[in-house]
């Protein structure tokens, strides 16, 4: 076999995401801030999310991480839950004060990190390679989707 596994996409982007992870875990953790809590506290902030469900759907997991998730984040004072009145089986879920007092920093922190890992790339190759990786990421979801339906995973 003349191509080395070790070269290819799925790898390297593998040992990116793996770098990224643990810069941001180290920016983050003084911050009170987990890099896997990220996606609920931005859908949080941003209000594109406020169930578990829609929370899960958004962070792409599923149901159950993302309910142990939570508990450790309402735990942590990061989150409070509050019952839906036309559904007393379900509740919306908010950012508490203090994340909501600590998600400017942590934002900071991140595109720090992003911008010190992108050292020498123009801006063009930096929205050149966000590009190429969500259009991938697309790919991916595709793949998945067409397999889960069809039964195959």
């Amino acid at each position: 076999m003349d191509e080395d596994v070790l070269s290819t996409p799925g790898h390297l982007i593998s040992l990116a995401a793996r770098g990224f992870a643990r810069l941001s875990e180290t920016r983050l953790k003084p911050l009170g801030f987990g890099v896997g809590q990220l996606p609920v506290l931005v859908a949080l902030q941003d209000g594109k999310a406020s169930t578990q469900r829609d929370l899960a759907r958004f962070a792409r997991v599923e149901q159950p991480p993302m309910a142990q998730m939570l508990a450790r984040m309402e735990r942590d004072g990061l989150i409070e839950r509050t019952r839906e009145p036309a559904d007393g089986r379900s509740s919306r879920i908010v950012l508490a004060k203090a994340a909501r007092d600590g998600m400017p920093a942590a934002i900071a922190a991140l595109f720090q990190g992003n911008e010190e890992a992108l050292a020498g790339f123009t801006d063009a190759e930096a929205a050149q390679l966000v590009g190429l990786l969500k259009r991938l990421i697309d790919n991916l979801d595709q793949i998945a989707n067409a397999e889960s339906a069809s039964g195959d995973c």
